[in-house]
């Protein structure tokens, strides 16, 4: 898998003074802490051989709520020339992660080592959580977090001009929403291009109670609290991917967004994957086969041949 990806080299708040002033720039990292999994983990595709010679800096703040902290996970092997970032906004629902905490984090876990194992620099992003925090709180949160990458990431040597946002279930919609609203965009929040899985972009009537937590009871608020329209006005590369363990209504979602994308012009990279237990499997780390992987790569590719300044 290493050779396949060695060319992934581009790879995924109201206001900023929603947060604040923005953290102050860091020191470079010390004392980073090796990722310490044993090799009895029994998550999807082994935590501890992903995360072999694998650096993390971890619970660096990027806001002023508690929550908003991220992780960097990066190569022990230094490389030569600054590395692209593979950022993750990941989540099962608005109100949190199915799973316990401890096992949700070792499975982001792989799909971080899954990036600095590829020559990438892996960063996961968490935000704040429904119902304390209502729309539009994630993607105000992941543009904090952008501009925090934007700031920092050369200190990882990573390069800020190569960010794929990668937004993951509760994630996707965060992500798409920073990218369909340009209000709540901020300087150096933007992307060279993302990767959205198994996401919601516009709920109806029949939204779920961590919809409702999110967004509001009030479902006359939902369309404009929606990623359409603004969505059709994005430039950067999209992929788009469900899974066929998905239920009917999310593939619909994704469907739904690839129709009208596609009608606007902008068709995104289409990818079905087999399953989906977690980020770790959706980028096919736990040998499930179909997986973001190719897709990526595509994405990658489209990216260099466009250029970056």
């Amino acid at each position: 898998m290493k050779n396949y990806l060695a060319f992934f080299l581009l790879l995924t708040m109201t206001t900023a003074s929603a947060h604040g002033p923005l953290p102050a720039r860091l020191s470079p990292p010390t004392g980073l802490v090796q990722a310490g999994l044993t090799d009895n983990d029994t998550t999807a595709g082994g935590t501890a051989r992903l995360c072999e010679q694998v650096t993390f800096s971890r619970g660096l703040r990027y806001g002023e709520s508690e929550a908003n902290v991220l992780d960097v996970a990066t190569s022990a092997i230094k490389a030569d020339t600054p590395r692209p970032v593979l950022l993750f906004v990941a989540g099962d629902t608005f109100t949190g992660d199915r799973a316990a905490p401890e096992l949700s984090r070792q499975i982001q876990d792989q799909a971080m080592c899954f990036a600095a194992r590829n020559e990438m620099i892996g960063v996961r992003v968490n935000y704040r959580l429904a119902p304390s925090a209502t729309w539009p709180a994630g993607a105000s949160d992941v543009a904090a977090a952008l501009s925090w990458v934007h700031a920092n990431i050369d200190l990882f040597n990573g390069d800020a001009r190569e960010i794929v946002a990668v937004g993951y279930g509760a994630g996707a919609f965060h992500v798409a929403t920073l990218l369909a609203h340009p209000e709540l965009q901020t300087d150096g929040a933007d992307v060279a291009g993302v990767v959205l899985v198994s996401g919601v972009y516009r709920v109806g009537k029949d939204a779920s109670d961590s919809e409702k937590a999110y967004l509001g009871t009030d479902p006359t608020e939902y369309d404009k609290r929606s990623v359409f329209p603004g969505i059709l006005n994005v430039d950067v590369p999209i992929v788009l991917a469900w899974a066929a363990d998905d239920s009917a209504g999310l593939a619909a979602q994704g469907e739904t967004l690839k129709k009208t994308l596609c009608g606007a012009g902008h068709c995104p990279r289409g990818a079905l994957l087999r399953s989906r237990e977690g980020i770790a499997s959706a980028f096919g780390l736990d040998g499930s086969g179909d997986s973001l992987a190719e897709p990526t790569l595509l994405l990658v590719r489209q990216l260099e041949a466009r250029g970056l300044p």
